[in-house]
């Protein structure tokens, strides 16, 4: 049985930590996926954290993820980055994988937006494009949420009808039509990983609904929802998963390449989106 006060407390230590760092407003939280940190290029970088010098934060343990904690300014907006994340496949509890959301709604941010790769399960997704995200399917073992509620940090039973903030989706639209970035909209999978799903499972998401499928995101969304903080997601397609035949083994290193080169497509975006913030 999970200790809600002792959790609680570690939500407030380590909020502590950072406010004694840097004690001013703070506008958007960014999350940045596997081999995306190029995305924070132009961000004037006041304060740089490592993961573990925040008490009881996790530990990124995975190539492309850099595992530093970033304060500063994006086109005069104040901006937290989570330069790496962490996954239910390294070891992590789902309340340990989305402990960073409850320091980030601690820290009295509103806002999160979350980037990622994935694989696409649909034919005419070739890898690099962009998927806006405006539901998912949750088929992870462990859940966040799971447990005594604290009702400190949210309700028992969150609705989860609009996860996905759909004005933070209408604004994506108009910020990606203005710099010229194509983009589909669609379904986030979620399962655990870390091995990559079999021909037959991505046939199975597919038929599911599916637009893509990835190992992460979904446990974040669902707790900030549960704190009421509104969420913009992004996924790159990194390989082709659907349909079957065109199926080719997959490397980590193939994947953070196609996040490298087509990182600075959503970066555009989100640029346009934090100049009209």
């Amino acid at each position: 049985m999970i200790d809600t006060t002792t959790y609680f407390n570690k939500i407030q230590t380590a909020t502590a930590f950072i406010k004694n760092i840097y004690d001013g407003k703070i506008n958007v939280a960014l999350t940045l996926g596997t081999g995306l940190s190029g995305i924070k290029g132009d961000i004037d970088i006041l304060h740089t954290i490592p993961y573990n010098d925040i008490p009881h934060f996790p530990q990124s343990t995975v190539e492309g993820h850099e595992g530093h904690l970033l304060i500063g300014n994006w086109h005069g907006v104040s901006v937290m980055v989570m330069s790496g994340r962490f996954h239910c496949y390294e070891g992590y509890t789902a309340k340990e994988v989305t402990f960073p959301v409850r320091v980030v709604k601690e820290l009295g941010i509103d806002n999160l937006w979350i980037s990622n790769v994935a694989g696409g399960l649909k034919a005419e997704y070739p890898a690099g494009t962009l998927i806006l995200i405006k539901d998912h399917i949750n088929l992870m073992p462990d859940h966040p949420l799971t447990g005594p509620n604290d009702d400190r940090l949210g309700i028992r039973f969150p609705d989860m009808k609009e996860a996905y903030t759909r004005s933070w989706r209408d604004k994506f639209k108009v910020a990606a039509k203005a710099v010229n970035i194509a983009f589909h909209e669609g379904v986030y999978a979620s399962l655990q990983g870390p091995s990559l799903e079999t021909p037959s499972e991505y046939n199975m998401l597919h038929i599911m609904g599916a637009d893509v499928v990835g190992m992460s995101t979904v446990p974040e969304v669902i707790v900030a929802k549960h704190a009421e903080i509104k969420t913009l997601v992004c996924s790159i397609v990194s390989n082709v998963c659907y349909p079957p035949e065109h199926i080719t083994e997959t490397t980590l290193e193939e994947v953070i390449a196609v996040a490298h080169e087509s990182g600075d497509q959503l970066k555009k975006v989100w640029e346009a989106l934090i100049k009209e913030f």
